[in-house]
């Protein structure tokens, strides 16, 4: 079934959008109309871009050139759907939703063989919209091959999952992948201006005060669908309100932040992302870390994730803390938190509070140690100095013509010779010879580190 039979045609054949009636979600009456409205994806929107190409063919011969299957890779609410229907309403084609979840291989074989029908019978060309696309099994992705390759249907599939994992390879070789970024807090915010003003939208009979914005933005978490859907739920119990006190309608109804709370049943955090509360929050959140104080540190990563702190900006302090605070006294602790940084860009929120719990335990339980980060600071400090020395000569480069000649890699020991693969040679410049940046701590795996990097340094120092 048809999920928009909304277009019409109107003078000299010309295709017509008619817009949801005024009972639709405010989502859906939102959905922008035209290229131009929608927010943040701006490159994949250039003149002569695939995309734009494939929504607005200015002739026949643009639209053969077009491609024919479309792949859309992005975190929700960032207008996967809104590209889908665009593709189908600006160039009046017909859109049919079929939702991975729902639809089996029956359901992708009558779509298609209707749109064959129409196609033989000189019908609209059909948009086939398939949502979350990497749950069709591999039997199901393979029904919709023949569709793609002979182009009876145009295939618009969106996906939160990365398509080099989760789709087949012959229908991704077959498509065009689009990768939607994320939206920006300004690119909510844009959004949410937009539907209190616009007549498809509250048509201002509403207006938001400043914290109320703040909060329905955070909310969002980049996801422009949950923001316009707390805005209309926070309206309507704005608007109830008023006309159970006597609201005559001449002024707009002030939507606050205690009527978005109310409105959610979800009270806000008092966090400003510019103010003194977001460094205070993330300066505990890192400090309780590094004080191994697990629960502490689960207390503030909640405060963040209930404030919709980007969660890309949690996983970034988590890598830091990792390299910081706990280092060689737990190397795998950088490992899991830089796949925790991986994780909640392939998934998104609100999943990714998982994948950030989990990073935390593993931080604030790990063994602590800041010698690398001194070790790297005391080395630069020297560089800055001044004190650098030259490199000596048994260590420079001897591959190029000329280069022995003048004494390059003279004396040499290659250290896969020597026993224990450690040969007995200055590395350090003559000026820095000796210096010693990193002590290791004895906690953790560090602890044998230390060992070993005490019989190392005897050998070397043999020389």
């Amino acid at each position: 079934m048809d999920l928009f039979d909304a277009i019409t045609t109107g003078e000299h054949g010309t295709p017509v959008v008619e817009r949801p009636g005024p009972g639709a979600p405010l989502a859906v009456r939102m959905r922008p109309a035209a290229l131009d409205e929608v927010a943040g994806q701006e490159h994949l929107l250039a003149p002569g871009s695939p995309l734009r190409r494939l929504v607005e063919p200015v002739d026949d011969a643009a639209r053969r050139a077009a491609p024919g299957s479309v792949i859309l890779w992005g975190p929700p609410g960032t207008g996967k759907t809104t590209l889908a229907y665009l593709v189908a309403t600006v160039s009046g084609r017909r859109f049919v939703e079929l939702s991975a979840v729902t639809a089996g291989v029956k359901d992708v074989r009558q779509v298609v063989e209707d749109a064959r029908r129409r196609l033989a019978t000189g019908g609209e060309e059909t948009v086939l919209f398939i949502d979350e696309v990497h749950r069709f099994s591999k039997s199901q992705q393979d029904a919709l091959l023949p569709s793609v390759e002979n182009r009876w249907v145009t295939l618009v599939a969106a996906t939160t999952e990365n398509p080099s994992f989760s789709v087949n390879s012959p229908l991704l070789s077959r498509s065009l992948l689009l990768t939607l970024r994320p939206l920006t807090g300004e690119h909510v915010r844009a959004l949410v201006r937009r539907a209190v003003t616009d007549e498809r939208g509250l048509a201002g009979a509403v207006s938001l005060d400043e914290d109320a914005e703040e909060q329905l933005v955070r909310m969002a978490g980049g996801d422009a669908r949950k923001a316009l859907t707390v805005l209309e739920a926070a309206a309507g119990t704005a608007l109830s309100e008023a006309k159970e006190g006597g609201h005559d309608g001449a002024e707009a109804v002030v939507v606050d932040l205690a009527t978005v709370e109310r409105a959610v049943d979800v009270a806000a955090v008092r966090y400003d992302r510019d103010g003194d509360q977001h460094y205070d929050v993330v300066s505990a959140f890192i400090k309780s870390i590094r004080g191994s104080d697990v629960d502490a540190a689960l207390h503030y990563l909640a405060r963040m994730v209930a404030a919709g702190e980007d969660p890309r900006f949690i996983a970034r302090r988590l890598v830091i803390s990792a390299a910081e605070d706990v280092g060689m006294a737990d190397p795998s602790a950088l490992q899991t938190a830089v796949a925790a940084a991986q994780a909640v860009q392939l998934i998104g929120m609100p999943e990714g509070r998982i994948v950030l719990a989990e990073a935390v335990v593993h931080l604030a339980t790990a063994p602590k140690s800041n010698a690398a980060y001194l070790g790297i600071g005391a080395a630069l400090e020297d560089v800055r100095a001044g004190r650098i020395g030259v490199v000596p000569l048994h260590l420079r480069d001897a591959h190029y013509a000329g280069a022995e000649k003048i004494g390059h890699g003279k004396g040499y020991q290659y250290s896969h010779d020597a026993p224990h693969a450690i040969a007995p040679q200055q590395y350090l410049p003559d000026e820095l010879d000796g210096r010693r940046y990193y002590t290791p701590s004895d906690r953790g795996y560090e602890r044998q580190v230390a060992e070993r990097l005490a019989r190392v340094r005897e050998i070397l120092d043999r020389r």
